[in-house]
């Protein structure tokens, strides 16, 4: 099996150069997101930790959105752009190594089982691109109070995992989809038509099953494209709000 590359994106919203007021870093008494304390060390070095313990990914990794010294001075400095999908077309434009991983700096419950469970199945499968997402069904008996949002189709429902898989330069195409697709997220007209009027219908009527609904991505942006359901309900929990981290801490508490 080839290596895989990685990327982390690590950016956040700024002006200036500096980042803007956010709640949650209000909230720690840090200025960047990425360096956001648990337990003594930013959270961005769990991140590092899961990929560095993972056999199947390659070092250096590459890191976009905020200076690689404060994080990893090995890795390499990756280009920022306004949004994460245009961060990932700017790594690979800048030749980030196929195939590669694209995960976030918020993500330190992530693990070097969930890294290689995806990567495993990713490859197996042979697609062009692969997400990762979790069941409701493994998340909510794990952390019955923990708020989710959930993509409702037919047959599952699923939360995000922050994990991606691009094998080549057919799998970007999905992340330039998702690039032009931003741009629309206020225009619903524009952003229906990009989807498809009748499958949109379809999933809000509740009868686009999840392999349909992939199958239609596929054929639309001619790629190889698949959903991989991890076993594992901290997939899916990232931090984005101070609740987060207050859940995200005492997990990791029970790691050390």
């Amino acid at each position: 099996m080839k290596p895989v590359s990685a990327l982390i994106l690590a950016g956040q919203r700024c002006k200036d150069g500096e980042p803007l007021p956010d709640a949650l870093c209000a909230h720690a008494g840090v200025k960047w997101k990425a360096l956001l304390p648990i337990h003594g060390k930013p959270m961005t070095d769990y991140v590092l930790e899961a990929l560095k313990a993972s056999p199947s990914i390659a070092a250096p990794f590459w890191i976009s959105g905020l200076d690689k010294n404060l994080i990893d001075e090995s890795a390499h400095q990756s280009p920022s752009a306004d949004g994460p999908a245009s961060s990932v077309v700017l790594a690979a434009e800048a030749d980030l190594p196929y195939p590669f991983l694209v995960t976030t700096c918020d993500h330190p419950l992530l693990t070097p089982e969930m890294v290689e469970y995806f990567i495993k199945a990713a490859e197996e499968s042979g697609v062009d691109f692969a997400l990762a997402f979790a069941s409701k069904t493994i998340i909510q008996p794990a952390y019955p109070h923990v708020k989710r949002t959930y993509l409702k189709f037919k047959d599952e429902s699923v939360s995000g995992c922050n994990l991606f898989y691009v094998r080549n330069e057919q799998g970007l195409k999905a992340i330039r989809f998702w690039q032009a697709a931003q741009h629309d997220r206020k225009k619903p007209v524009k952003l229906a038509r990009r989807l498809g009027i009748g499958m949109l219908f379809k999933y809000i009527s509740g009868q686009l099953t999840m392999g349909k609904a992939f199958e239609h991505a596929s054929n639309v942006l001619q790629i190889k494209a698949k959903p991989i359901l991890l076993p594992f309900a901290e997939a899916a929990i990232d931090v984005d709000k101070p609740s987060d981290l207050t859940l995200v801490t005492e997990i990791l508490s029970k790691r050390i």
